[in-house]
């Protein structure tokens, strides 16, 4: 029997997390649901993948010099936490040019801009990322020493509740650009 392959070990966990979350988990379900294949379902998974990646990728920078130290090679380890910050940051605006680019081709129906009810939330949280962490925490802080995965986690919340609500509002009034 083999040992496991630690994903998390070797900078693969990010990247795993992104296709299990995206055209894994929604690719597969609609597969199974529907019993075909649709490549279009896998493109409109990407937007979630990158939320769910983006919580992730706070969470190991904000772990990173632990993870460091004990030689747990995350991407944040190997990219560094300026080059893994701005990653994180990417990754949390390309969810909003994703759902914008899959309505304008009619693949996501318009009540996905919804979504875009959570920029401003992106935009505090956009500052936040480019600033290293407080040294100790603000009053009343619950989750410290974790800091850039509770910013992440507040645009993943706000957008992807948005994003759900409107592809369930696209479920009951489809409206789509094409």
């Amino acid at each position: 029997m083999a040992p496991p392959l630690r994903l998390k070990h070797r900078g693969l966990g990010e990247p795993g997390v992104f296709l299990v979350w995206g055209p894994l988990m929604i690719g597969g379900t609609y597969y199974i649901t529907t019993g075909a294949f649709a490549p279009w379902v896998l493109v409109a998974s990407l937007p979630y993948a990158m939320l769910v990646t983006a919580v992730l990728m706070g969470k190991h920078i904000d772990k990173l010099d632990a993870d460091s130290a004990k030689g747990i090679r995350t991407l944040p380890v190997i990219l560094g936490r300026e080059r893994a910050t701005f990653l994180t940051q990417e990754l949390l605006v390309g969810f909003f040019v994703f759902v914008v680019l899959l309505v304008l081709t009619g693949t996501l129906g318009v009540w996905t801009l919804l979504s875009l009810l959570a920029v401003p939330k992106l935009g505090q949280v956009l500052r936040v990322l480019s600033r290293p962490p407080p040294p100790e925490p603000p009053p009343g802080y619950p989750l410290w020493p974790l800091w850039y995965v509770a910013w992440a986690f507040l645009v993943t919340r706000r957008a992807g509740g948005l994003f759900v609500l409107g592809l369930l509002a696209n479920a009951l009034y489809p409206v789509h650009l094409r």
